[in-house]
């Protein structure tokens, strides 16, 4: 029996006695991914990505092991609301243009204390400020760097849009303006370089296409660590006390915490690795979180039918922002259908062996973005199901 065979016989038996539409976390496999990141980390502390995870429980869980501390969030009311939950130290990875969270934030010195926003622009001090609606706590504030590679002049970009401020100068304007500000702190640097660590570079199939993205990788990282340190030095020089300067991704652990400027890693899709991440060479992680969809009908030879699959994840459209069909082994999507909103074909000389009410495994595109699926998440250790835990959604919250 293959690994992957052994698998889907203990997931089997874990979920016997559960209907399928069914998600479940193998907290064997969470833990020894965690354990990879503090190993990959090299000692630095591992801020754990929010929105990769989206289940209180599983944050508790991997926020209680060592090398793990902080919280990166997505959404200003989300940050709150982890806040308000026992969460003191939280990092808000995105500008917001929420004005009651604003005004809720600044009124309160538990949730002032506790969570940091973005900024890159004086204009989003200035909302900050006019939501304040008389609430004069301090509010904590972290500097977003564009780590976008620009060649010949800026005229070619490799990189997510995301912060306006390249250049040491263009932050240190923006933190000098934040220093002169009353009502504001300015605590962290933020540099969140996708390109590096959201791309994987040994795409099956691709030879030529894996060869240009580790070329274009290793000279992103090289330029990147180079202006970052600059970057720092010129922050340091208006703020001497900076807290933390925040960097790198799952894919990049290892090469950002090997610079000095970086104080800290955030990481979150390593713990359920999903299957953006198979196309790595810097690492190896093991699926943690899948979710199962019922066979319901046998249309004919080599083809079964489960209920529900629509469910694809963000970006730029594609096939590989599908789920993937995984445990059997074997089974691949019409190509004419797809993963469908009720019903999804699946094909493979395989399908002959299952029967109606048979579960089919799979992996979802990103992490956790599968939990806007799911109100619960069966946790699995060996071939049992030991606690079922509420996602986001299970506690009442799509944050967006």
């Amino acid at each position: 029996m293959t690994a992957r065979a052994a698998d889907r016989a203990r997931y089997d038996r874990a979920t016997a006695q559960l209907d399928a539409p069914v998600a479940i976390v193998d907290l064997d496999a969470f833990d020894a991914n965690a354990d990879d990141l503090v190993r990959r980390a090299g000692g630095k502390p591992i801020r754990v990505a929010s929105k990769s995870v989206r289940c209180r429980a599983l944050l508790e869980r991997v926020l209680a092991r060592e090398g793990f501390a902080g919280i990166m969030s997505f959404t200003l009311a989300e940050s709150l609301w982890l806040a308000r939950s026992g969460f003191d130290d939280v990092l808000l990875a995105y500008p917001s243009a929420d004005r009651a969270g604003y005004a809720e934030l600044a009124a309160d010195p538990k949730l002032a204390a506790a969570v940091t926003v973005m900024v890159d622009d004086p204009a989003q001090l200035d909302l900050i400020d006019a939501a304040r609606a008389g609430g004069g706590e301090v509010v904590r504030v972290c500097l977003e760097l564009d780590t976008a590679l620009k060649l010949l002049g800026g005229r070619v970009r490799i990189g997510a849009r995301r912060s306006p401020l390249h250049s040491p100068a263009q932050v240190a304007e923006v933190a000098r303006a934040v220093a002169r500000r009353p009502g504001f702190r300015l605590v962290g640097i933020m540099a969140y370089e996708g390109h590096v660590a959201g791309v994987g570079d040994a795409v099956a199939g691709r030879p030529l296409r894996s060869r240009a993205v580790r070329l274009m990788q290793a000279a992103a990282r090289r330029e990147l660590a180079e202006r970052r340190a600059a970057v720092v030095r010129a922050v340091r020089e208006v703020v001497p006390d900076l807290e933390f300067v925040n960097g790198g991704g799952t894919g990049s652990v290892q090469h950002t915490a090997a610079e000095d400027a970086v104080t800290e890693i955030a990481a979150g899709s390593g713990l359920y690795v999903p299957r953006l991440f198979d196309n790595y060479t810097s690492f190896r992680g093991r699926p943690a979180a899948l979710f199962a969809l019922p066979v319901v009908r046998r249309p004919g030879v080599g083809v079964v039918t489960v209920l529900g699959g629509g469910y694809p994840a963000s970006g730029a459209p594609g096939a590989d922002r599908l789920p993937v069909p995984y445990l059997p082994e074997g089974l691949r999507y019409d190509p004419q259908e797809g993963a469908g909103e009720v019903q999804t074909p699946l094909l493979g000389p395989v399908a002959d062996d299952l029967l109606i009410g048979d579960k089919v495994w799979f992996r979802h595109a990103k992490a956790g973005e599968l939990c806007e699926r799911f109100d619960t998440l069966h946790l699995v250790e060996g071939d049992a199901v030991t606690a079922t835990v509420p996602t986001y959604r299970g506690e009442g919250h799509t944050f967006l």
